[in-house]
């Protein structure tokens, strides 16, 4: 029940017009419950009346059916329009608030976080388990009491009429209510496996999709078929649990609201017999057991509706007490003003508690407007030490100064502001280029972008694209270049301009015209800033100030190009092989 008193948070913006529209609603569903009065009515006092002519019965006649034409051909309709309207209006706006709270919380989530679950299941929860979480709103606070509302009015009305057969009427809702009680506490759970393979198998079509050039590449597709089949049969095997014991919920319901007016019937058969019942309101029973037993039958599917979206409420409420890695400290202060002095205070860092130590004790000083080269084999821990300068991850033992205050003291999207990063692998979004170099500063000018192009050498490739800086690029890039896709990368940086920059592994993957075009822009965006470069290519870093060899998350030397070359060590040797390769 924790969930549903989370949820209803949600909904309290929205009190007064669930209320409006449950008002309506009663008004909506009352209105059907003057049939079987117009039939008692119509049999009794009209037809079966022995003191009236055939003249007057039929006068009689049409004034009431022409007041039930005014009531549903006219009152009736917008009463419908406005309750489906105000429904979905306030069902909609609050999956607007809980997505828009859901995406906050996605952006606050750590690098470990998205390194240990798959985006599938992210993305899941968010359209998913939120969608299904609009039927508490539908169903729980308004058809619902919707239902419960019709029933008690038709009751009241039929106890005017004949008090014991009201009761015969009533004899089965106890039945019901613990056929209710008893399937549907399993269902819930059961909801909740289903939800969850659900999940994982859109988890994987997201990666395969994702992955389909390698699966073509390696030519892997029945491999790939039989793996989905597995997927898809799990969820299969789950969404028959599932369906199986909603049917035996509503083959045992059911049941009971079907042989209860049998009983009815039989019963007021006999009083009519017995001289104790007009047909007119017999005739009227009868057709009040149909809107007695239908609203009836809808709250079995409302419990089955609403179990359903408790157990997606669940699921959606445990992703978001996912807990943050990375947050702000109490009291954390702006990162506002940035010399560049960044100093790495006997720094140890693993990835988690029972993982091997990737960094160890490292101790380094790095002067404002510094250019520090990171080199070494893969593994060796230069990733992971330029991820903690923008505290993607924190430090496990030790500390980070940036102009001697500890890194953690800072806001942490303040901090962020002041780092530009150019990877490997940038990940560019399916929008145009422009909007892809306006990542570096949603507030620039067309012409700000353009110059940053031009200093990232990217503007004259741009220019020759279908649309200029308006062409889309395609999902993560695809129709860039790799060396297109880099120098869009380093444009918004530039557009960024910060006043510390990361350099990861940036030209590694590139050919040799691009890397050349490439390493002249990071030059370029280096000048009067502090840098860091992790390289793969030795002889991309050689005009660095210092350059730091690591061996397993030490630092092995340290120095000058030059200074290490005479050393002839760790460096030296590395070096020779690079260019004994080229």
């Amino acid at each position: 029940m924790d969930s549903i008193k989370r949820y209803l948070q949600f909904v309290k913006p929205y009190r007064w017009q669930i209320i409006g529209t449950l008002i309506i609603g009663i008004i909506k569903f009352a209105i059907p419950l003057l049939i079987p009065v117009l039939i008692k009515y119509v049999i009794d006092d009209v037809v079966g009346n022995t003191s009236l002519s055939a003249g007057e019965k039929t006068n009689h006649l049409l004034l009431v059916m022409g007041i039930m034409v005014v009531v549903f051909l006219i009152i009736r309709p917008p009463v419908e329009y406005y309750r489906q309207y105000f429904a979905q209006w306030t069902g909609n706006k609050i999956l607007y608030d809980i997505r828009d709270q859901l995406f906050s919380h996605i952006q606050k989530l750590s690098f470990k976080y998205y390194s240990n679950t798959r985006a599938g299941e992210v993305i899941s929860r968010v359209i998913n388990d939120v969608e299904q979480t609009k039927n508490f709103v539908m169903t729980g606070l308004m058809n619902l009491w919707l239902d419960l509302a019709t029933i008690l009015i038709a009751v009241a009305i039929m106890f005017t009429m004949d008090v014991s057969l009201t009761f015969v009427s009533l004899i089965a809702f106890p039945f019901y209510a613990l056929s209710v009680r008893y399937f549907f506490g399993r269902l819930r759970g059961l909801t909740r496996d289903r939800s969850q393979a659900l999940a994982e198998v859109q988890s994987h079509l997201h990666e395969r999709v994702q992955g389909m050039p390698v699966i073509k590449s390696f030519a892997v597709e029945d491999h790939e078929q039989t793996a989905f089949r597995s997927q898809n049969k799990n969820f299969l095997q789950k969404a028959l649990d599932q369906t199986s014991w909603n049917a035996k919920a509503f083959a045992v319901v059911n049941t009971i609201t079907d042989i209860s007016p049998l009983i009815i019937i039989g019963y007021a058969g006999y009083q009519v017999i017995q001289g104790d019942l007009t047909i007119g309101t017999m005739a009227a029973f009868v057709a009040y057991i149909d809107r007695l037993y239908s609203p009836l039958r809808r709250l079995v599917n409302s419990s089955t509706t609403l179990t359903q979206s408790i157990a997606s409420m669940d699921r959606v409420f445990e992703f978001m007490d996912e807990k943050y890695d990375i947050d702000d400290e109490p009291g954390a202060i702006p990162c506002t003003t940035v010399k560049g002095d960044i100093k790495f205070d006997q720094v140890s860092f693993k990835y988690e508690e029972e993982e091997e130590t990737v960094l160890s004790n490292l101790n380094l000083d790095i002067h404002s407007g510094e250019t520090v080269a990171l080199v070494g084999m893969s593994g060796g821990g230069k990733s992971s030490l330029v991820s903690l300068i923008p505290r993607f991850y924190d430090v496990s033992e030790g500390s980070i100064l940036l102009d001697g205050t500890d890194i953690r003291r800072f806001q942490v999207r303040t901090l962020r502001d002041k780092i530009g990063m150019v990877l490997q692998d940038n990940i560019l979004f399916s929008e145009s280029v422009k909007m892809n170099i306006k990542f570096g500063n949603p507030d620039a000018t067309d012409e700000d972008v353009i110059e940053a192009a031009k200093a990232a050498n990217a503007h004259d490739f741009i220019m020759k694209l279908p649309e200029g800086y308006d062409t889309k690029v395609g999902e993560r890039g695809v129709k860039l270049s790799g060396g297109q896709k880099q120098r869009v990368a380093i444009a918004r940086v530039f557009l960024k301009n910060p006043p510390i920059l990361i350099l990861d592994e940036a030209t590694s993957a590139l050919d040799l015209e691009s890397e050349h075009l490439i390493q002249e822009s990071l030059e370029m965006l280096a000048k009067d800033r502090t840098t860091f470069i992790v390289a793969h290519r030795l002889s991309t870093i050689t005009h660095a100030d210092r350059i730091i060899h690591m061996e397993n998350g030490e630092i092995a030397e340290m120095g000058t190009h030059e200074e290490l070359m005479k050393k002839q060590d760790h460096y030296y040797r590395l070096f020779q092989v690079q260019q004994l390769d080229n």
